[in-house]
């Protein structure tokens, strides 16, 4: 065999162990990218399921709409920073702003944060935008809380594209029971 053959040979050889040792690389990244996203969504399930977050958002989306309509309240909300229980504003605002973060960098799939989160996402979007509207006057900070707006709005497109929700199509849905509503009808009625 010829000199230039074992050269070609040798040449063919490298670039085989240096494509392999590419596409290795690649796949590593693509594990470590997936470690990523389970770390992070690990963490926001945790936040979410914590008692103080859990109390924050009650605040937040069911007890703030009621005190933004008296007069009284609307000034202490408007006294920022926020103290005592309307720091639950800035705890739940800002949770959601580090995950339209992560999601608009990739480190969340945005499909998934969705499909975990849109209600809670848009449940508090919709109940702390007038202190998000007021905030960013008052401070002169139009994005304050920007990827909160963000993920609001990929959880409402979300919703616009699965309006039946995202149960796989093709797919039986076990049966429902209805003993509960039954139940309650009843009682509603008397």
């Amino acid at each position: 065999m010829s000199a230039e053959w074992l050269t070609a040979i040798g040449t063919i050889g490298t670039f085989v162990v240096i494509a392999a040792s590419a596409i290795a690389a690649l796949v590593q990244l693509r594990h470590m990218r997936s470690s990523n996203q389970i770390v992070a969504l690990t963490e926001c399930r945790q936040t979410l399921e914590s008692a103080e977050f859990r109390d924050a958002q009650r605040f937040v989306s069911y007890e703030l709409p009621k005190r933004l309509r008296d007069p009284v309240e609307r000034v202490r909300v408007a006294e920022l920073p926020f103290t005592g229980e309307y720091e639950a504003i800035g705890t739940v605002a800002n949770f959601f702003e580090s995950m339209g973060m992560f999601v608009k960098k990739r480190i969340i799939d945005e499909q998934l944060a969705c499909d975990f989160w849109c209600y809670a996402v848009l449940r508090n979007w919709h109940a702390l935008l007038p202190v998000v509207t007021y905030a960013r006057r008052k401070l002169d900070v139009p994005q304050l809380w920007e990827n909160f707006e963000y993920m609001a709005v990929l959880a409402e497109r979300f919703l616009k594209t699965h309006p039946e929700g995202a149960f796989p199509a093709g797919i039986r849905r076990m049966p429902e029971d209805t003993s509960l509503l039954d139940g309650v009808e009843v009682s509603s009625v008397s």
